[in-house]
């Protein structure tokens, strides 16, 4: 460790003297498309970096091609008469490896004959969910401070979205929801799992997978949920993918403290010099955690693989097809140190073995109808999730299983998506088919637990929206619903699950407006839960209710100016049908953002549970330098056991969150930022002691003393400094990152291990003793990205 904070030290020295190897006469080019938003090329749009004489105007085919320009950070404008005018903010152009700007320009609200400028630019939202929406760009997350190009940390630092507990695992808990309540998708397609070691029956990790090489924008929906998505209580986390170069072949090699990634990207069957109408993108990321961790003596030993990879063929104007992967090789294990320490044994005690294999394939057709009337996507995918999780009573040598679960997750899915315009009335409808197989191999020591478990039925839905403004777009309005069912559950049918949700969005003055939604979202229980059996070998959870959220959300936003914004938010969620454990008589809404299996129970859907507080924004996009958001957000997080009339503060009830992350663009390519998270005290669930020594290594939690016991304050400011190089045959970015540079302390309930003696030896009669760990580290990091 002294020898990673001493090359962080000397790495300013080193920045300074390979700055003179920059090229100040290396020039670039920058392409990209801009159209309408039923996809249709706009010929003849002005598109323009800000501040500067450069600019083009795009072709017949609503390409643009800008030449000679000097690498570095612009905003980016395109308009068009009769259109609203649109600003790309932050974009960094490198002398190699920038990638393409698309622009999808909205019609004005009345059809003038010359450039629509006036509250164009500024920074907007869906009309359809025009409130709790958050974009980020590719260049927004690869420079996020702390997040070591990791896309779902940097949605954690977004309004409303708590830390998890110690601050290292990427659970999305969201307004004071479970973390198994958001659902992800990847251009369309459902993806389930998107972390390295993700907790079944749940979604978080230590560990994302998506290449940030890959993202066009990110969006994180917290309330008023597209009709086309399913499953969605809390959240929705949207990836958004480009295309890969069709002119050129390149790529980027990205290395950081803990993985190497290499991305390929570039045309297929390409005849001429023009661009080609297939292309690819491509990478493969390799941990080396392990190796860091065997030199430091922790013993966990973690060690991933994943790739990932989209081909996409435009096969005329108006039809594409793309086939997207993404996959992972995840390897948890431990090894014993050579000294013994006690914590660390404790740790090697108590680890889980887990070995995982993760796939998603997808083939997705878009067509966009030659009258011009809307367009549809058709998406067929398949994800598998395999997962073996084992704890052993001699860990060390891998000796008495005292838990495993050895589960196959599969899912095969057909959407259909269909957008039609019918002048100023929007009408988005469609439908989802689902085939779901799961198989599962359990032993439960602790709780006299086994059975082997195999099911699989059929899940689909129907959704139709409509979106109209109206008195000259100042007035937004959006409605529409779902129908969810199965062929698994014997409670619900299609109107049960019926999903009405409503929007509203007025402008009642100059760059004031007022928000509002009402809807009703509903979520099928996990695999974990519907796969379940008794030690009979009944199906005990087949009769679970899917479980229910209804929001509330009202909003006032105002645009100080084109680039910068200030929102309040006030909401409201309840919650009903939430599975319960019949083992331990808490709410599932207060487990899975650990190292476990979530579900694999009896359960009963009794449980109810409300979230509600107010949220506070302000957005600053690239101006003078300087990007930022801060939020403050306050609420309370309440769910009730078998006692459907006692509702207790959740394990996520932190009251209070502030989150910021802000940037400054410096001279020659220099970058500065930051991020600070904080999360008010939040309670948690006691160890209860005299269970745990009867089955030590198993650690029993006290779920009757949830909320007697608060974890202090977490509070943690990350810092990132980068340097750019453009040179002719490369461009080269170099960063050192320091997270928790206050030293803070971050907070984690209270671990217990057996009383050893100073050689190790188990000291007897055994009894526990709590763990002394030090948390309130500075853990450096460097990173190096080369384009070529």
């Amino acid at each position: 460790m002294n020898k990673i904070r001493s090359t962080v030290l000397l790495l300013p020295l080193f920045l300074l003297f390979t700055s003179y190897l920059a090229n100040a006469q290396i020039i670039t080019a920058l392409y990209g498309t801009v159209t309408d938003e039923l996809g249709a090329p706009i010929a003849g749009a002005s598109i323009y970096l800000e501040g500067t004489e450069k600019g083009a105007q795009t072709d017949f085919d609503g390409n643009y091609e800008i030449l000679d320009i000097t690498p570095g950070t612009y905003n980016l404008i395109a308009s068009y008469i009769g259109y609203e005018t649109q600003t790309q903010y932050n974009v960094i152009i490198r002398s190699k490896g920038t990638p393409n700007y698309n622009f999808i320009l909205k019609e004005a609200a009345q059809q003038l004959d010359e450039v629509v400028v006036s509250n164009a630019n500024t920074i907007s939202r869906p009309k359809e969910t025009p409130l709790s929406t958050q974009s980020l760009s590719a260049v927004e997350i690869a420079t996020y401070p702390g997040s070591n190009n990791d896309v779902v940390q940097v949605a954690q630092t977004l309004p409303g979205v708590s830390p998890s507990i110690g601050g290292f695992r990427n659970d999305l808990i969201i307004r004071g929801g479970a973390p198994n309540e958001t659902v992800y998708y990847l251009d369309g397609m459902e993806i389930p799992n998107i972390n390295h070691f993700s907790t079944q029956g749940s979604a978080g990790g230590p560990v994302g997978m998506i290449n940030v090489s890959f993202i066009d924008n990110v969006t994180l929906s917290t309330s008023a949920f597209g009709a086309r998505y399913d499953n969605p209580l809390s959240g929705v986390l949207q990836f958004s993918q480009r295309n890969g170069n069709s002119r050129n072949f390149n790529g980027n090699f990205r290395v950081s403290a803990s993985e190497a990634a290499l991305t390929l990207e570039g045309p297929l069957f390409k005849k001429s010099a023009d661009e080609s109408k297939t292309t690819f993108l491509a990478s493969v990321r390799r941990s080396y955690l392990q190796f860091l961790f065997e030199v430091i003596g922790l013993p966990f030993r973690p060690n991933y693989w994943d790739y990932q990879y989209k081909i996409n063929h435009k096969i005329d104007s108006y039809n594409d097809i793309s086939l997207i992967g993404l996959g992972s090789i995840d390897d948890f294990s431990v090894e014993a140190p050579e000294e013994f320490e006690a914590e660390q044994q404790a740790q090697l005690d108590q680890a889980p073995f887990i070995e995982q294999r993760t796939n998603a394939i997808g083939l997705s057709w878009k067509n966009r109808f030659k009258d011009g009337s809307g367009f549809m996507q058709a998406t067929l995918s398949n994800n598998t999730l395999v997962n073996t999780f084992t704890r052993y009573e001699d860990p060390e040598n891998e000796v008495g299983v005292i838990f495993r679960n050895d589960a196959t997750e599969s899912e095969t899915k057909l959407r259909y998506d269909l957008t039609k315009f019918f002048g100023d009335w929007k009408f988005n409808s469609g439908l989802n088919v689902q085939f779901s197989d799961y198989e599962n191999e359990t032993q439960n020591l602790t709780d006299n637990i086994a059975f082997n478990s195999s099911i699989d039925f059929f899940k689909y839905g129907f959704f139709s929206n409509v979106t109209k403004s109206f008195f000259n777009d100042k007035l937004d309005f959006s409605f529409g619903f779902r129908l969810d069912d199965d062929t698994f559950t014997e409670q619900d049918n299609l109107l049960s699950t019926f999903s009405p949700r409503l929007s509203l969005s007025y402008e009642f003055s100059e760059n004031w407006r007022v928000n509002g939604s009402l809807g009703r979202y509903f979520k099928l229980p996990p695999y974990t839960i519907l796969g379940f059996r008794n030690n009979e070998g009944d199906l005990v959870n087949q009769n679970v209710r899917y479980t229910q959220s209804d929001h509330l959300v009202l909003g006032l936003q105002h645009y100080f100016g084109p680039s910068s914004s200030i929102s309040l938010e006030g909401f409201y969620k309840w919650y009903d049908d939430y599975p319960v454990s019949v083992l331990d008589g808490v709410s599932l809404a207060n487990k899975g953002a650990d190292f476990e299996v979530l579900g694999s129970e009896d359960v009963e859907t009794v449980g109810r549970g409300r979230s509600y507080g107010a949220e506070l924004q302000f957005q600053q996009k690239l101006s003078n330098n300087f990007y930022g958001i801060f939020s403050y957000t306050w609420f309370y997080s309440e769910f009730t056991g078998f006692d459907r009339n006692t509702f207790l503060p959740s394990v996520w009830d932190s009251r209070h969150l502030i989150s910021f992350v802000g940037g400054y663009k410096l001279k020659r390519n220099w970058e500065i930022s930051a991020r600070y998270r904080f999360a008010g005290e939040t309670p948690f669930v006691p160890t209860d002691l005299e269970a745990t020594l009867a089955n030590y290594p198993e650690v029993v939690l006290d779920y009757n003393r949830l909320g007697e016991e608060n974890l202090a304050i977490f509070s943690q400011l990350d810092i990132r400094i980068d340097k750019k190089w453009n040179l002719k045959k490369l461009s080269l970015d170099v960063f050192v990152e320091a997270q928790n540079v206050l030293g803070q302390e971050i907070p984690q309930p209270t671990e217990f291990g057996l009383a050893r003696g100073t050689d190790g030896t188990i000291i007897e009669p055994r009894s526990l003793v709590a763990i002394e760990s030090d948390t309130g580290q500075i853990i450096p990091s460097i990173g190096i990205v080369v384009d070529f």
